[in-house]
């Protein structure tokens, strides 16, 4: 989603990218329940809030809560105020913005076709273009969410059914998203045209699910059915003898699947399947690819947890270096206990991380990463690594670097701040991360890892615009924008 200033909206503000999760169930009984345990599988996709509507044949019901969904959907009381047989339920991640009430998501509004709700993981790049457009005909919005937009062009649309508005509002909606909609008696589930944004369909006791990631299946019993297909719409229907119809509809135009790179380098959880594929098998390919590209003399490979972790194992089985837990994670630190003063935050990372001196004292160390962005927190891990004995530290990144922003959900920094802008070369990089050595993963070794075949640069086999300025889709939010970085000209024109 992105979220915008609501005092002028104005392009050269900041657009803020998150990478969010979505639970959506029909005709179910527990349905609300149900949507709390997927949202909490889900909980990695997003820690700043979660909301859950349903709907129980009579009207509609909505909770929405700041915080983790186990500090609130696990109360009885709470879910008790949720009934119904239907439910869709989403986990919120930002970095920066407004964090209110008012932007959790499921969005709900009373249409001229009945009650709906709308819940969606990825980032509209036009949300804003359409957003003026809009206001300036005298909408009024009520949060400062793109996803506001879609309920709008719904309740605009001249078809008839709810299932034809829907379809009609997404065809005008560019970027990458995987979007549920509820109404009454429907769920209805799309993926954007390039099929950026993850979005799998399952099946409990004969009831349709879908979310954002298998493993949000694995941990209500459901069993993977399959994937919704880019650029697919899936309707599923509580008749009135209680029987499901299932309508998948392919509006968009048909074009190649590209699906995001950072879902197996990062975001999705290493048990799930993204595009059929196994996630942690995608990562430890990433580690096995990478200790072929860069060796590396070394006593002992440590993973930066968790991300890391998984290459880190590749990396050590191609190797003959002994794998090893040199950092252990603290899973407990909140975030309010490490923000609220500068003497607290400057020790954030040692809260979150605490290195293994036994592992590491009089030790060559090669830490295994899953990306670097800014470097800061590389920084640290390595003095870190130095202070409790390390000879030498070695860093081997499971993936490209990263060299242009995201614009389809994904929170990244504008190009200058960068790392890989910011110095040139690797040995400058290097230097001011204070490592040894800093190797990363080719492009052509990570979409090995992933998908077994080198990248096509004629034909993309997915989306990898952060590492090579390729990106699938039209950025008219973008477009608009006054530009005077002219790195950022540079990224536009190599957006096309």
């Amino acid at each position: 989603m992105t979220h915008w200033n609501d005092d002028d909206f104005d392009l050269n503000g900041d657009t803020l990218h998150e990478e969010c999760g979505v639970f959506g169930i029909l005709g179910h009984d527990d349905a609300s329940t149900l949507t709390a345990l997927g949202l909490h599988a889900l909980q990695h996709r997003g820690q700043e809030a979660a909301g859950i509507v349903s709907f129980d044949g009579r009207q509609f019901y909505q909770e929405k809560r700041m915080g983790l969904v186990g500090d609130h959907y696990t109360d009885p009381a709470v879910l008790a105020k949720l009934p119904g047989s239907i439910a869709i339920g989403h986990t919120r991640y930002s970095t920066t913005g407004e964090v209110a009430l008012r932007n959790v998501q499921p969005l709900f509004a009373e249409l001229e076709v009945g009650g709906i709700a709308i819940a969606h993981n990825g980032n509209f790049t036009n949300g804003l273009t359409l957003r003026r457009q809009i206001i300036a005909t005298g909408a009024i919005c009520q949060s400062t969410s793109d996803s506001e937009v879609v309920l709008h062009l719904i309740a605009r649309s001249r078809h008839s059914s709810s299932t034809d508005r829907f379809i009609d509002a997404i065809r005008q909606m560019e970027g990458g998203y995987a979007m549920l909609a509820m109404t009454r008696t429907k769920l209805i589930a799309a993926r954007d045209p390039v099929g950026i944004r993850p979005l799998v369909m399952g099946d409990l006791d004969g009831k349709p699910i879908f979310c954002s990631e298998t493993c949000a299946l694995d941990i209500v019993g459901a069993k993977y059915v399959r994937d919704v297909e880019n650029g697919e719409v899936i309707i599923c229907e509580l008749q009135p003898d209680g029987s499901i119809t299932i309508d998948a509809r392919k509006p968009a135009r048909p074009v190649p699947e590209r699906p995001c790179l950072f879902e197996y380098v990062y975001f999705a959880r290493p048990d799930s399947s993204v595009s059929g594929r196994s996630v942690y098998t995608a990562r430890k390919n990433m580690g096995i690819n990478l200790a072929k590209e860069a060796p590396v003399e070394a006593d002992v490979v440590v993973p930066v947890p968790d991300g890391g972790t998984p290459a880190a194992i590749g990396f050590a089985q191609q190797s003959g270096i002994p794998f090893e837990l040199g950092i252990i994670r603290n899973h407990y630190v909140g975030r309010t206990f490490i923000e609220p003063t500068q003497s607290i935050r400057a020790f954030g990372v040692r809260l979150k991380h605490s290195a293994n001196r036994a592992e590491i004292a009089g030790k060559r160390v090669v830490l295994i990463d899953d990306s670097i962005v800014r470097g800061t927190t590389s920084i640290k891990i390595i003095q870190m690594i130095r202070d409790a004995g390390a000879t030498e530290v070695h860093i081997r990144v499971a993936s490209p670097m990263i060299f242009h922003s995201d614009y389809y959900g994904i929170d990244t920094p504008d190009p200058d701040k960068l790392l890989a802008n910011q110095y040139g070369d690797i040995d400058a990089m290097c230097r001011y991360i204070g490592a040894d050595s800093l190797q990363f993963l080719s492009i052509d070794g990570l979409y090995q890892a992933v998908g077994g075949k080198k990248r096509d640069p004629k034909a993309p086999q997915f989306t990898d615009h952060y590492f090579t300025g390729d990106y699938p889709t039209q950025l008219t939010d973008l477009h608009g924008r006054t530009m005077t970085d002219p790195k950022q000209v540079s990224l536009l024109k190599e957006a096309g």
